[in-house]
């Protein structure tokens, strides 16, 4: 049981429940986090399933609950939505504000063991320790009935996070991820950072390297924009369906002719991921 106190930021009535921001102290990130939330109606007469939402690279906890218009769907099937922040902010480690794709705003939910960032940079602890307890503690939430998405970064976050913690998602599913992270420019730069230059430890932190030693036995759906412009260069999905063939991976994968790496692309298709949740979480 959490003993954390966390402080209403904003509330917003929304398809007939209630969107609403929070901040708290982390004792694993070391400073003020932030994360959003959208109560369904059904909370209001009892426990409701969870499904987390891990936003990708510069987004805040903001951008998933104002753009993706998953309220009216969450709202249908009553799901709460969480969405945590995507690293730290503030935790004044040189360097962590110079670039966009690395430091604030470039979490990649893993734990950093190297020591410049390693007190601070824990969002693999942070998503499936702190905020989870947080999470049940505070608000009318069934235990074990939880899932995860994302999107980018985020997918890569989800992705991995159900491959390493087997049993603890009923689904699992993500728009545009960084499928190969040990195998791209964005990865590369944050792994060496975070982790060092032993890519034996990369190689945890990548579904496509994770996914040829065990498989996930919960339902899949990966949605991927076929004019995203980091389609070639940093999300690897052709990569990782040939490596999910390969090792008997089964999944929903769709290639979206016409669509790019935005919240347009995402919005779009929110629809059939909450349902794809939704059928695996039994509501």
């Amino acid at each position: 049981m959490s003993n954390i106190t966390i402080t209403q930021t904003g509330a917003n009535k929304t398809f007939g429940g209630w969107t609403k921001m929070f901040s708290h102290p982390s004792a694993i990130c070391g400073g003020e986090m932030n994360f959003s939330v959208f109560l369904p109606p059904q909370a209001e007469s009892g426990d409701v399933p969870v499904l987390y939402w891990l936003s990708g690279l510069t987004c805040n906890h903001e951008n998933f609950i104002t753009k993706s218009g998953a309220q009216q769907y969450a709202s249908e099937h009553g799901i709460m939505l969480v969405a945590p922040d995507t690293s730290p902010r503030g935790a004044g480690v040189k360097g962590e504000d110079d670039t966009y794709d690395l430091g604030t705003g470039a979490g990649f939910y893993i734990n950093a063991t190297e020591k410049k960032w390693a007190t601070n940079y824990r969002m693999e602890d942070y998503i499936m320790q702190e905020l989870p307890e947080i999470i049940r503690a505070s608000f009318p939430v069934m235990e074990e009935q939880e899932s995860v998405f994302g999107h980018s970064m985020g997918g890569h976050g989800a992705l991995t996070l159900a491959l390493k913690y087997p049993g603890r998602y009923r689904s699992v599913s993500a728009f545009s991820p960084i499928c190969a992270p040990s195998r791209c420019p964005w990865g590369e730069k944050v792994f060496l950072e975070y982790l060092g230059d032993d890519k034996g430890k990369w190689k945890l932190h990548d579904a496509n390297e994770l996914i040829k030693s065990t498989t996930l036995e919960i339902p899949v759906l990966i949605d991927q924009g076929g004019d995203d412009p980091f389609l070639e260069k940093e999300l690897n999905y052709e990569l990782f369906l040939k490596t999910c063939t390969d090792n008997n991976q089964t999944l929903t994968a769709r290639l979206q002719t016409g669509y790019d790496h935005s919240y347009y692309f995402i919005a779009t298709f929110m629809a059939d991921h909450i349902r794809h949740h939704a059928k695996a979480l039994q509501v």
